[in-house]
């Protein structure tokens, strides 16, 4: 049998150490197919139910493990179909490569069926575009596409044509009229050390010793950097503060994490940002601007892999460009340690406050289920090395301030992209890379719907992912953004019936569950997660919980009562829980 083109692309595919495809097949690839079936003792082929979570499987995978996510689907509509998963890939910097089909060379251009010339289509997202149209490109093209995706982090796309993919590997079925031969190009790419120039960190040192409030906020750009940069907090005696994406960067019970910032960050964090003369920015292109000083009143130095990201948010005096463990090593030694930790002890007093009114408002007592309490019990049956991925929305702000990094703990959500539904097919994706660990997808019930299929793929791949669903019968995160416009809700609640998504689960052949009253919700999760195989627990919370922001302003206060003025149709129940937050609070405290 001769080799096609197809299993060129493989082949090579697996050169470059990709194990892993995840797809769904369609007219438009059957020759990658064949490739894929002829090599699969290289390369294994992950079906799925949507080329949507294929491409935020491969994204995850890439995330979780720092190699090559790879996502295949059909011409036309299956390619569409990628589109929201390649950037979240685009947006989170993970190296992810992309292959689809493309209709045969000779009826391009004719509008024949399924013509959608997705290189035009892939054009914004993909950091490399390009349509095989030579049995001759492959495998150079591969190549190029790996390592941009490595080198500039992100996507990589290849289409590759009908006839091209079953067509006779290596063969170029015309003559060659240029100066130059088919490329002959190599697996190979090396990653780059990247350190500040020599006398970077001398400038930098001299901004954050003068300083006399210093305080670090820490990205996901900083992960593996967590003891470097408690080495430099306690030099210079600043607390340090997190974005969501990097929550796993360090312990949430460090003496010197104030937990996160913005909308779904601590009150220490939201008074810390207001109460300092130094920010050290490592690894992060936070875009929240609101929630960061304002700019001209503090010294920034900023460690950023990227020069062209240095000084978006805010103007920064000292630009670190470097691998953040790297920087922080070389600046460590020249750091003056500060004798004064008035301004430290500060911090680890409010966020010893701020624990504690969370605390409160992780009651078993509450019925409907608060959702704090379901965070904070998943926190208490999760092994110190669980994996949790989480989706957009209200559930990101119960499991950034309820469930803790701790131990090897890992996170991961759709950080830059905010999209909902990742969290499933994440948890697939990072369990199938990491079969030892205890992966949980903790989501929302509005997200699960989107993707809920995919529950059906870890079932038969046999991967024993958790999920718990955080289910308040509607798209929560909306709801009370339109409160905060003082708006009153509208369109945000779903009706009855509601779905059942446990008997899904169920129906799929895992283990399914639902609770809905506070003192079956511990059981009934340890029960889930001693199942050899999926587990879903489906979990009725209290829909009228508001994810409040850690530093409530005037102005929010406003906009929330004008809501209610203005006719918010659940406003007697959303008012009794904030009522109920309040003396629980208050009778903990």
């Amino acid at each position: 049998m001769e080799e096609i083109v197809a299993e060129v692309l493989i082949k090579r595919l697996a050169d470059w150490g990709v194990d892993t495809v995840f797809g769904l097949p369609g007219d438009g690839i059957n020759g990658i197919m064949e490739g894929l079936r002829r090599h699969q003792d290289k390369v294994t082929f992950v079906l799925v139910h949507h080329e949507e979570a294929a491409a935020f499987m491969a994204t995850a995978y890439a995330k979780a493990t720092g190699r090559l996510g790879v996502c295949l689907a059909t011409s036309g509509p299956g390619g569409i179909h990628l589109a929201n998963g390649l950037y979240d890939a685009k947006l989170d910097h993970a190296p992810v490569l992309a292959i689809t089909g493309m209709q045969e060379t000779s009826v391009l251009g004719t509008a024949y069926q399924q013509e959608v010339h997705l290189e035009r289509f892939f054009a914004d997202v993909a950091e490399y575009n390009e349509m095989v149209v030579n049995p001759a490109q492959l495998p150079s093209l591969v190549d190029i596409a790996v390592r941009t995706a490595y080198s500039r982090r992100g996507v990589a796309h290849l289409t590759v044509p009908n006839d091209i993919q079953v067509a006779e590997a290596g063969k170029n079925p015309w003559p060659a009229v240029a100066p130059a031969i088919p490329p002959k190009t190599a697996p190979i790419y090396l990653t780059p050390a990247i350190r500040p120039h020599e006398h970077d960190p001398d400038a930098a040192v001299e901004v954050l010793n003068a300083g006399e409030k210093v305080a670090i906020l820490a990205g996901i750009g900083a992960r593996g950097a967590g003891e470097l940069l408690e080495q430099v907090a306690d030099a210079l005696g600043a607390p340090i503060m997190k974005t969501l994406s990097g929550k796993m960067v360090l312990p949430d019970d460090s003496p010197y994490v104030t937990g996160g910032i913005g909308l779904l960050g601590t009150a220490a964090s939201a008074d810390l940002v207001d109460d300092v003369d130094t920010l050290l920015m490592v690894g992060t292109n936070f875009p929240y601007t609101k929630h960061l000083p304002a700019p001209g009143t503090v010294k920034v130095v900023q460690i950023e892999l990227d020069p062209v990201r240095v000084g978006n948010r805010l103007p920064t005096d000292v630009p670190l460009i470097g691998d953040a463990k790297a920087t922080l090593a070389a600046l460590l030694p020249r750091l003056r340690r500060r004798t004064d930790r008035a301004h430290l002890e500060k911090y680890q007093r409010e966020m010893a406050d701020w624990r504690g009114r969370m605390a409160a408002l992780e009651s078993p007592d509450r019925e409907p289920i608060a959702p704090q309490y379901l965070a904070r019990t998943l926190d208490a049956v999760c092994a110190d090395d669980a994996i949790l991925t989480c989706d957009s929305g209200t559930i990101a702000t119960w499991a950034a301030r309820h469930w803790d990094i701790r131990g090897g703990r890992e996170f991961y959500l759709s950080g830059n992209l905010a999209s909902m539904a990742p969290g499933l097919p994440y948890a697939i994706a990072i369990q199938h890379a990491h079969p030892g660990r205890e992966v949980v997808a903790f989501i929302g019930d509005g997200g699960f719907a989107m993707l809920m299929a995919e529950f059906h793929t870890a079932v038969w791949h046999r991967l024993p992912i958790r999920v718990v669903i955080n289910n308040n019968s509607s798209l929560g995160q909306i709801l009370w953004e339109q409160m905060v416009l003082g708006y009153p809700e509208h369109g945000v609640r779903y009706g009855e019936p509601q779905p059942d998504f446990a008997a899904w689960a169920r129906a799929a052949g895992g283990h399914g569950v639902r609770v809905d009253k506070p003192g079956e919700l511990a059981d009934a999760l340890r029960e889930a997660f001693a199942v050899d195989g999926p587990a879903l627990v489906d979990v009725a919370v209290d829909p009228n919980e508001p994810p409040m922001p850690g530093k409530v302003s005037y102005e929010q206060a406003k906009k929330f009562g004008l809501a209610f003025l203005h006719g918010q149709p659940h406003k007697a129940a959303i008012a009794s829980t904030l009522f109920k937050d309040r003396v629980q609070q208050l009778r903990d405290s």
